[in-house]
């Protein structure tokens, strides 16, 4: 059997979070659906924040797993990072070992985890004489550097160089990032590895009654980090446009959920500054997994405006559950929402307005679009992992 070790130092790096972000859930979903497969076969390792490389013993990592698969699910709700006393423990249980180091056929890393340090990514490849398997989520820090932290688009290049030159085989999280990702490495004269692409898993919904708020109003979610490309301000500039043209009991709440992000000053000000945002607008910065499931089954839509994204699972997450969904006309959406949302251009503010307001209404427009989702079939893990399984498989020949 092939000799598959899976990196999950993007997991232990997050070891004081107490909710989990997109990529810790598809490191998770690696961890479960290749242990699924492997068996006991399946090797752990990890560069660990003391920048040590090595190997995680199987049942300490099982362990852990099982401790952050508890955490998200969480309502209790310790919100926010947790002191760094308390997760020592853990800390120290993870140091990894050389014990088992050169044993692996094929190394897997499905997050961006040290791969801006070519060199020792190449290291650790030579130690384990292993191909390396590797995942890329999106090329938006160099496509759109306006979007990104100052110098993400030189570290996500410096991630790039890695996997163009490392890497046997890549597996990509829709056909959209893939045509980024060859148009990037053939930009920079190298060749191109084989790319695979697999739409991701959809995180299981947990069963909730759905959320509604006393006052019997609909409200509208949107989902994700607040950052720019988010587009989060459209929707608050078209709340501040309905506050100061509509009666208050025809406005719909817009509740926005995730963390504060970067290069986000115009974002934060009307959320913290516009008194007439206050009624309509619910920022929450995390929650567990029984309320934000709640939330998302008792919304009327899912609002996604982004100007970019590498696949969207915030789509399919309501989609899942019969949650409709108004998105920006982009071609990650389009992949994972096929024909069943509605799709506006991410500038298209009066567009929006009509639209949330029709759906308001449970006009007609809501009802075309719940017909549509009956035909829908949600991206299934154990699709993506068959072809994960087989990527692995093709880079050990």
């Amino acid at each position: 059997m092939t000799r598959v070790v899976l990196d999950i130092s993007r997991l232990i790096s997050r070891v004081r979070h107490s909710s989990p972000s997109g990529v810790d859930r598809v490191e998770m979903a690696y961890a479960r659906g290749l242990s699924g497969r492997y068996g006991g076969d399946l090797g752990f390792a990890a560069v660990h924040p003391s920048g040590v490389y090595g190997r995680i013993p199987s049942g300490v990592a099982a362990d852990y797993l099982d401790e952050l698969d508890s955490r998200w699910a969480d309502t209790g709700a310790q919100k926010g990072q947790r002191s760094l006393p308390s997760v020592l423990p853990w800390i120290r249980r993870l140091l990894p070992k050389s014990a088992g180091v050169g044993s692996a056929d094929v190394l897997v890393q499905v997050s961006p985890h040290h791969l801006i340090r070519t060199d020792k990514v190449r290291r650790i490849l030579a130690r384990e004489d292993a191909r390396f398997v590797c995942m890329v989520h999106d090329l938006i820090p160099i496509e759109y550097p306006e979007y990104a932290r100052p110098g993400g688009a030189e570290l996500h290049e410096a991630r790039m160089t890695t996997v163009a030159d490392l890497a046997d085989a890549v597996i990509v999280n829709s056909e959209a990032t893939g045509r980024s990702l060859e148009r990037w490495i053939m930009g920079q004269q190298k060749a191109v590895p084989p790319i695979h692409a697999a739409l991701l898993g959809t995180h299981p919904i947990a069963a909730a009654a759905d959320h509604s708020f006393a006052d019997g109003r609909p409200y509208f979610l949107c989902l994700g980090t607040i950052e720019p490309r988010k587009n989060h301000l459209l929707l608050l500039h078209l709340w501040r446009d309905m506050a100061a043209a509509l009666p208050a009991k025809e406005i719909p709440r817009l509740v926005i959920i995730g963390r504060r992000g970067w290069e986000n000053e115009q974002i934060l000000d009307l959320l913290d500054r516009c008194p007439v945002l206050e009624p309509h607008v619910q920022e929450v910065n995390g929650c567990g997994d029984l309320e934000l499931a709640a939330m998302i089954r008792g919304a009327t839509a899912l609002l996604m405006p982004s100007f970019a994204e590498g696949f969207g699972m915030p789509i399919a997450e309501a989609l899942s559950v019969g949650t409709p969904v108004i998105a920006s006309d982009i071609a990650a959406h389009r992949e994972v929402g096929l024909d069943v949302p509605e799709y506006l251009d991410p500038l298209d503010g009066h567009g929006w307005r009509q639209i949330i307001l029709d759906y308001a209404k449970r006009g007609p427009a809501r009802q075309a679009q719940l017909d549509r989702l009956k035909s829908w079939n949600a991206p299934d893990w154990s699709d993506h992992m068959s072809i994960a399984a087989q990527v692995i498989e093709d880079a050990a020949k």
